[in-house]
């Protein structure tokens, strides 16, 4: 999505000496790697697209996979970023000498740039849990992420591991679909409850006018809703913290009624501590005759299915990993170095961190759209992402009409913005609320954007010049 959103600016700025690098044999990052039953995403369709290329034709209110995928393709053949991209490109280097970063890729090719934009994406390399046994299952084994689509699920005793939002979903999809379900669930999550109706086919014709379109999408509503979920985020006593943590509490309270059931299901931190997953229908799902919910922790997978703690061994035929990922990795494993031999992976050492998630000291001309330390579970990716470039932006037209060589933030910011940026974090309800997630970093702080979503706008206005060093061409 960000790759294709910077391909786009630039044409738009009659820049055509760009390359887009794809390790992929198609666009997607996300849509393209997840295509699990039930794949949904949890942004409300018409805000889960470019500003500038709405789409009046979603048919649910929350998107599907394959629907958000085709608009991708749709989107990048539209723009004509097929001339401007190398697919099966995977990058293993990047270095810094002389003015230009020396690139270079897994199939043997290399290539130069003056301006480097990493758009390589968060939740893209697939985390498996560390469980003895994993390799001694018998049946089908795959982690969500790789969806084995040619395992007839329909005589199969289904096992899914992991209940996040992909967990939840692909229970959603599967219960009464298949003879036995089991969802494993090592820690309870609090689930926001949310419509998902259909659009008719006379409302999709009539979101073609750009007008009725934009009345649909009621941008102001849409936009409070947005600042009420942040200011609940670093302020649990905020009315939208006690709104939607009532949500959560009544959806589990007058979804299910049986109070075995009903305490498993209950979480023992705050609402929003991880990352809020939004359903209509899991309570429901799970309460299948043909669902069951296993709380028990796993002990180990066995050839027939999984043991847990207690001592029982659950026979399934394919058991599905809806473990997450690595939400550290970033560009890595790529190989990256910057002015005078600086290294990533030492600038990262403790844990990955950039000037407002977008730059990095001694690395000159390197931006990152969607970087560490952003604001990924805060609000829509898409709409980061352009606020992002807007910023980058404005740091490469002076590189790009030759008045500077080089730009990237001072070590002094980087580290200023990172102490309060970490502070911050620390009032936020991901630190606060009684929990771990993928959100922490390796010292237990949040790893995210700790302020409101009219902190990121006006941040992402203009940069402070004052943080960042240049070198003057010539």
């Amino acid at each position: 999505m960000a790759g294709i959103l910077a391909g786009i600016k630039l044409k738009s700025a009659g820049i055509e000496n760009f390359t887009i690098y794809e390790k992929a044999s198609q666009i997607g990052g996300t849509w393209r790697e997840n295509t699990y039953p039930g794949l949904t995403c949890d942004v409300p369709s018409h805000h889960y697209t470019y500003s500038f290329e709405r789409n009046p034709r979603w048919t649910r209110h929350l998107p599907p996979g394959p629907e958000v995928q085709a608009y991708f393709i749709g989107v990048f053949e539209k723009y004509g970023l097929v001339a401007h991209t190398c697919f099966n490109e995977e990058a293993i280097s990047a270095r810094y000498q002389e003015g230009l970063w020396h690139l270079a890729f897994a199939s043997g090719k290399n290539d130069e740039a003056t301006v480097l934009i990493m758009a390589s994406g968060v939740l893209h390399h697939p985390k498996l849990p560390d469980i003895p046994g994993l390799d001694s299952f018998e049946g089908a084994f795959f982690h969500t992420a790789r969806w084995d689509h040619a395992v007839d699920l329909s005589t199969r005793r289904v096992g899914v591991v992991g209940n996040g939002s992909t967990g939840v979903q692909i229970v959603s999809a599967l219960a009464g679909k298949v003879p036995a379900l089991l969802h494993f669930q090592r820690t309870a999550q609090w689930i926001m409850p949310v419509e998902n109706g259909h659009f008719s086919e006379a409302q999709q014709r009539s979101f073609e006018d750009p007008e009725t379109l934009r009345a649909a999408m009621n941008m102001p509503e849409y936009l409070a809703s947005v600042e009420a979920y942040t200011q609940a985020l670093i302020d649990e006593s905020s009315e939208g913290a006690k709104s939607l943590g009532d949500a959560c509490r009544a959806n589990l309270e007058q979804s299910v009624l049986d109070p075995v059931l009903k305490k498993k299901l209950t979480p023992s931190h705050q609402p929003l501590c991880k990352r809020l997953i939004f359903s209509p229908d899991y309570y429901q799902a799970i309460q299948h005759p043909s669902a069951h919910l296993v709380t028990e922790s796993i002990e180990r997978i066995e050839a027939t299915g999984i043991r847990t703690a207690d001592g029982v061994l659950h026979e399934l035929d394919v058991i599905a990993l809806a473990t997450g990922f690595d939400a550290r990795a970033f560009m890595r494993p790529m190989t990256i170095t910057g002015r005078g031999g600086t290294n990533l992976d030492a600038l990262w050492q403790d844990y990955p961190k950039a000037y407002y998630a977008i730059s990095m000291p001694d690395m000159p001309n390197l931006f990152m759209l969607n970087g560490p330390n952003g604001p990924v579970g805060n609000f829509s990716l898409i709409d980061i992402s352009e606020h992002q470039w807007s910023y980058i932006w404005q740091l490469m037209e002076p590189i790009l009409s030759g008045e500077i060589s080089e730009v990237c933030c001072t070590r002094d910011a980087l580290e200023a913005y990172e102490e309060k940026r970490s502070e911050a974090a620390k009032q936020t309800v991901w630190f606060k609320g009684g929990c771990q997630s993928w959100y922490l970093d390796s010292r237990g702080i949040p790893a995210s954007w700790p302020w409101t979503y009219g902190d990121f706008t006006a941040a992402m206005d203009r940069p402070d010049w004052t943080q960042f060093e240049t070198v003057a061409t010539g």
